[in-house]
């Protein structure tokens, strides 16, 4: 059966949701006095960022990273004196909080306790801690490459492996670049399958094995704020 408003796709034309798409909220609490970080159902936000990847554990840490430039991904921020008080009482700090609390060995169950978020998340985010740890095993010179692309494909930073292995940016990025790691550009479907998507709504990622579009134009990329 034709689809009656392209005359071109089938009805059942769809997009392959082979991509994951995460948002954080921008509170910038810290910028307000005498403000209470704890949340509610009470508006707060300033703004949000989005970030698209293959799996969860990627799409979370670039959009971590994409809400401040100093953060490296889901990982420990700052030592909490009173960890299950975080868990318990949502505050922007809190998925910190949870990283703090897998990295010192909390139970997936026990933060579902305090936290009531869905496992399914716990779980993904475990993955990363997992990870880190495995790189903690390692230094620079016999990090095994197939680690490395675990690594990337989870959504670390080459800046996160360096800390965890106790080495420098450059220092991953060249072991990186050696073994010939390196992200592809995919593209998502603009207009919800209703034509064929011919515009560029692209993302980079590791997940993959081939460019969704070929770089031949040689065009210039304008970054704006």
């Amino acid at each position: 059966i034709s689809n009656s408003v392209t005359k071109v796709t089938c009805a059942c034309f769809e997009p392959s949701l082979d991509y994951v798409v995460v948002k954080i909220p921008r509170w910038d609490l810290a910028k307000f006095d005498r403000v209470s970080k704890a949340l509610s159902s009470s508006m707060k936000s300033v703004g949000e960022v989005m970030a698209i990847g293959r799996t969860f554990e990627e799409t979370i840490q670039k959009a971590i990273r994409a809400i401040d430039p100093s953060l490296v991904g889901f990982a420990p921020k700052e030592s909490y004196a009173v960890i299950e008080d975080e868990l318990a009482n949502p505050s922007d700090q809190r998925v910190f909080a949870i990283a703090n609390a897998l990295q010192q060995g909390y139970s997936v169950d026990r933060i579902w306790e305090l936290t009531n978020i869905d496992k399914w998340f716990l779980n993904k985010l475990e993955n990363i801690i997992h990870l880190e740890k495995a790189l903690g095993n390692y230094v620079a010179t016999d990090l095994p490459a197939n680690l490395i692309r675990s690594a990337k494909q989870l959504g670390f930073s080459d800046r996160q492996i360096a800390t965890a292995i106790s080495s420098n940016e450059l220092s991953v990025r060249r072991l990186r670049t050696d073994a010939g790691i390196t992200p592809f550009v995919k593209q998502i479907d603009t207009v919800a399958a209703e034509f064929p998507a011919f515009t560029n709504y692209l993302y980079m990622t590791y997940n993959a094995v081939e460019h969704d579009i070929t770089f031949e134009d040689k065009g210039v990329m304008v970054l704006g704020s």
